[in-house]
């Protein structure tokens, strides 16, 4: 009786996080409407999107460099772990512009594009928060094996690890990399699924409002 009372709890547990999101995609999804997007890729079937399906979400001057006229979207709070193991929220960081960037060690297109977090870390960190958030499954992907690989790298933009999957699971995601970018007002601005390029990151600070 005690395991079918189990089982059901469990269950209900999976269907309010279903539903929480759920909930979040729709609202989400018209602020993130095409015209609102750095860039977009077709999402990979596991949790790595794939290399070189780049499109446009419009032209240039219209889509990847305009602010969205969408209504503001507050970004949705979350916690995880930093390096030294203190918790942080991604609340207690607003009052600048805050980069979201959902990574691991063993995705290739994660990978690729953090020389590009790295340079623009440099450039942009005393005024825009950077938020590179570590797939910490305990399996695929642990605390050591993503600090074995930021340390051989030399990276030295701030690292946090979901290890409870709260940021991932509040922010639907379920391919990688995925960027979202948000402003000193802790609203959501614009989004990249898939691994974006220099100039896209660019034009996403310039999007939030960054230098």
């Amino acid at each position: 009786m005690k395991k079918q009372t189990r089982v059901a709890i469990t269950a209900g547990a999976i269907l309010v996080v279903v539903a929480a999101a759920a909930i979040l995609y729709e609202k989400l999804a018209p602020a993130f409407a095409p015209e609102t997007m750095v860039v977009t890729q077709k999402p990979g079937t596991i949790s790595e999107a794939p290399q070189g399906q780049q499109v446009s979400t419009g032209t240039d001057s219209q889509s990847r460099a305009a602010k969205p006229e969408s209504p503001e979207l507050q970004a949705p709070n979350f916690t995880v772990q930093d390096t030294a193991g203190k918790q942080v929220a991604l609340h207690d960081l607003v009052g600048k512009p805050v980069i979201v960037n959902f990574w691991a060690s063993w995705c290739p297109p994660c990978k690729a594009e953090m020389p590009d977090f790295e340079a623009a870390y440099k450039e942009h960190g005393d005024t825009i928060q950077f938020m590179m958030v570590n797939m910490t499954d305990g399996g695929r992907e642990t605390v050591a094996t993503a600090e074995q690989f930021i340390k051989g790298q030399g990276y030295t933009f701030p690292v946090y690890f979901d290890t409870e999957q709260e940021a991932a699971i509040t922010y639907g995601v379920s391919a990688i990399p995925t960027t979202y970018f948000i402003n000193a007002q802790g609203n959501l601005v614009a989004y990249a699924a898939g691994a974006i390029s220099a100039q896209q990151l660019e034009q996403g600070i310039a999007m939030m409002g960054g230098e």
